[in-house]
């Protein structure tokens, strides 16, 4: 009986090491970026011609997380406002912004921190809030601030700003601009857990 128990126990323990390990590994799937055009629907998966021609086969996760983005200005970003920001690093240890994008308040928090990305070599994504913001003719310069730190970020006035929407399902469909956030499955299928589409010709900057 203790021989059956053990060996029931050390069944089980089996079980969950293996339920543990995969659900560890879905955690730590690799993300991928993807940026391009929705170019057809083939049942639930989504066709996304990239930026650089090729296509690629996006699944929608469970319970994605889906987003319009609209077209905003400089005087859009306000002091308190959470934002996004991919930049360029400086000499001086500033930054030079090439894109931001302003969350709603149900999106606060998404992402904070200061972390590289990939829109250009060396670029930086900065998910922070708004402390200060300083005026002058050639744009603004925002201090931000996350949990973790703060960057000085300064935001050329030609600079694309765009604001997010609230978006649904009905927001994929062919020709829309996207950008993806996708988990690369262990079949090599991807599947995309954060969309944002171009609403009114707007392509996501980020």
């Amino acid at each position: 009986m203790e021989k059956m128990t053990r060996r029931a126990f050390g069944a089980a323990g089996f079980v969950l090491l293996l339920a543990t390990s995969a659900t560890l590994a879905q955690q730590q799937a690799p993300t991928v970026r993807v940026r391009g055009t929705v170019e057809r629907i083939d049942g639930s998966t989504y066709v996304v011609k990239t930026r650089d021609g090729a296509e690629l086969r996006v699944a929608l996760a469970d319970n994605p997380q889906i987003a319009s983005v609209v077209k905003a200005s400089l005087s859009d970003i306000k002091q308190g406002s959470f934002v996004g920001v991919t930049a360029m690093p400086q000499a001086d240890g500033s930054q030079r912004a090439l894109e931001v994008h302003i969350f709603p308040e149900a999106m606060r928090g998404t992402g904070e921190g200061h972390y590289p990305w990939d829109l250009r070599p060396q670029s930086t994504m900065t998910n922070a809030n708004v402390e200060q913001i300083v005026s002058a003719v050639d744009g603004q310069t925002l201090m931000l601030k996350y949990k973790d730190g703060e960057k000085k970020m300064f935001v050329p006035a030609n600079t694309p700003i765009v604001v997010y929407a609230p978006g649904d399902k009905s927001d994929l469909k062919p020709d829309a601009k996207v950008f993806i956030l996708a988990s690369k499955q262990p079949d090599g299928t991807l599947q995309g857990r954060a969309w944002r589409v171009g609403r009114d010709g707007v392509t996501p900057p980020m």
